[in-house]
């Protein structure tokens, strides 16, 4: 008898099959019994009739508890009406291991519950479909990326400096030295950059923000493209048609998850290239309309004022050109106005706010120098960094892409914690 997984159970109406899986619920009609069996993939409904089983399997669906796990036979048939569209005739059932009594039984739980058994809540169905798009968002990343010229570098997690400045950064000891938890592997990217022209790192990045918003987390994670001879207005198409190949990949592929999660598709097919741009200047004056402000020009721009921007779109904005002020020191000036630098958000519609952050570097040694000693970095750990435009410099671009808030948009969820298996929130490092 053949082992099939519960996704793939339509190339199998008719035959006689196994399942290996947990059960999710049970119901019982006279002397049907109704088992849920979730095996990784999807879940299925399996249906034991006392006629087409031997007694001890049959009595076994009375005597089997939430998330025992067990081995299912029987024959697939189509049910438009059971989930996932078909069902299990069961004609045998093994028990591989009973369950104790379940914490998570089947009704509302309130969230901080939830989160204490964030191990257990991640075998619910809405769980488990935003589990699989942020998996096929992670997919889809990688493959554009590898289809389109960049080559996968991985960068270092332990940093002896920090990328933007330490206040936002986790240190720890290294040894006779501090070091910090990396926010970005951007720099070393740059010097990546140098060798295969195209990269792209893609792992964990750690800010120690004491921020409880619904879009903040201690532990995230990002992809960051890298590209030389790249300028600022060829990063935003690679942004654009990135995102775009994102959701389109999320629509072909995930639409059941999309559906169980309740996510209205609609305004996700309007992601397609190319994408709206304003200037910080034009972005004030659509927030401060909006009555969202008021903000004045050096102001940066917090979550409620990233919302009344999108708002006025329908699908996701670039705001570029922010005061050099309060963008970071590798951010390149705009040479017509360069109290301004080359630099843009992505902001995704519908109020989840910046999704990217990107721009041109500066490339030009003594501009990298005087920036590095206005922000009062060490010289000392930037030295290799300098010597990036020593040595061959040329006009470069990048971005870091969050998953976790392009998951939030996706599937339009209210909390950045259901995007993560295991989330690390300011209160928050159980389990």
């Amino acid at each position: 008898m053949q082992h099939i997984r519960i996704e793939d159970a339509a190339g199998y109406v008719g035959e006689e099959v196994e399942i290996r899986g947990w059960v999710y619920n049970k119901r019982s009609s006279g002397k049907v019994r109704f088992l849920i069996i979730r095996d990784g993939t999807g879940f299925m409904q399996s249906v034991a009739a006392a006629g087409d089983m031997a007694q001890d399997g049959f009595e076994l669906t009375d005597s089997v508890t939430q998330e025992s796990s067990v081995i299912a036979h029987g024959t697939v048939r189509a049910d438009s009406r059971a989930p996932g569209g078909h069902e299990l005739l069961l004609t045998g059932l093994k028990l591989v291991a009973l369950a104790e009594e379940y914490p998570l039984a089947l009704k509302e739980h309130g969230t901080d519950f939830l989160m204490d058994h964030r191990h257990l809540w991640l075998r619910t169905p809405r769980q488990h479909a935003i589990m699989r798009v942020r998996s096929e968002v992670i997919r889809a990343i990688r493959d554009w990326l590898d289809d389109n010229g960049f080559i996968l570098i991985d960068t270092p997690i332990l940093t002896p400096a920090a990328c933007e400045g330490t206040t936002t950064l986790f240190e720890t000891t290294y040894f006779e030295e501090k070091a910090y938890l990396a926010q970005s592997g951007q720099l070393y990217n740059e010097a990546d950059i140098g060798a295969f022209g195209r990269v792209y790192c893609f792992g964990p990045t750690f800010r120690a923000e004491k921020s409880k918003t619904r879009r903040h987390l201690t532990e995230f994670w990002m992809v960051e493209p890298e590209a030389a001879f790249c300028d600022f207005e060829e990063n935003m198409v690679i942004q654009e048609n990135l995102v775009s190949f994102i959701v389109s990949r999320v629509l072909e592929r995930r639409t059941a998850e999309l559906e169980t999660i309740g996510r209205d598709i609609e305004p996700l097919k309007r992601v397609k290239p190319p994408f709206a741009r304003v200037t910080y200047d034009e972005a004030i004056d659509i927030i401060n309309k909006q009555g969202a402000g008021p903000v004045s020009w050096g102001d940066d721009f917090g979550a409620p004022h990233e919302t009344a921007v999108a708002r006025a779109f329908d699908k996701p904005v670039f705001v570029m050109k922010y005061p050099a002020a309060i963008k970071a020191f590798y951010m390149k000036p705009d040479a017509a106005r360069p109290e301004v630098v080359l630099g843009s958000d992505l902001l995704a519609p519908e109020g989840y706010g910046e999704i990217i952050g990107g721009g041109e570097r500066i490339d030009e040694k003594e501009l990298l120098i005087r920036r590095i000693r206005e922000h009062n970095l060490p010289m000392e750990a930037f030295k290799w960094y300098i010597d990036l435009r020593r040595y061959g410099a040329v006009p470069h671009s990048g971005f870091g892409l969050g998953i976790e808030r392009s998951v939030a948009w996706i599937c339009n969820l209210e909390h950045v914690r259901e995007t993560i298996p295991f989330p690390r929130l300011l209160n928050r490092m159980y389990p």
